[in-house]
């Protein structure tokens, strides 16, 4: 099992605690091959950052696109340059040491869930401007986001808080980007 040297501040809910115990007492040979494959979509939030460059490459979801993009640059500098170092939350997996991990031991600080924040903030741009679309990222989003809890890598508020932020900024970008392009639209005309 890795060590790590400083774990952080500890911080958590009893409440907390008790939900990721009953997300280990579920576990089974399906979801422990599955959960880890869902939440690989999130790491180093990749599988978002494919999916805005797809939006901008098409012309009619560029808007969609822009959106994302800005919403997840916004959101990362908050959660991963700010809030985390900044907190120095610990992972409950560094206090418990004896859970069997199913994933690498994440070594940067646990609040807020990077994974949630970019599900959220991309699946929260795409959803504000189509629906159709935006249906099914929210669920991946979700499906993600509870996927952390399962592997015991974050604490519920670390998700919960990763989530709020990813959908405000995911709301935020949205007005950002329809007044650039109404700017945009006027230097044209």
């Amino acid at each position: 099992m890795e060590s790590i040297s400083n774990i952080g501040n500890i911080f958590y809910f009893d409440w907390e605690l008790d939900l990721l115990h009953w997300f280990q007492s579920i576990h089974n040979s399906v979801l422990d091959f599955l959960v880890p494959k869902i939440t690989f979509l999130g790491n180093a939030g990749w599988f978002w950052i494919v999916i805005i460059l797809l939006l901008l490459i098409l012309p009619y979801n560029r808007k969609m696109g822009v959106q994302g993009l800005i919403a997840l640059i916004m959101t990362f500098i908050l959660c991963n340059l700010v809030l985390k170092p900044g907190l120095m939350r610990c992972r409950p997996c560094w206090l418990e040491t004896d859970v069997n991990m199913l994933v690498n031991i994440p070594h940067d600080f646990s609040f807020p869930s990077g994974h949630s924040n970019a599900s959220f903030t991309v699946a929260t741009a795409i959803f504000t401007r189509n629906k159709k679309l935006g249906i099914p990222a929210i669920i991946l989003a979700a499906a993600i986001a509870l996927s952390r809890l399962y592997l015991f890598v974050h604490w519920p508020t670390d998700v919960l808080a990763g989530t709020i932020i990813g959908i405000c900024g995911g709301i935020i970008s949205y007005f950002i980007v329809n007044l650039l392009y109404k700017k945009f639209d006027k230097k044209m005309a």
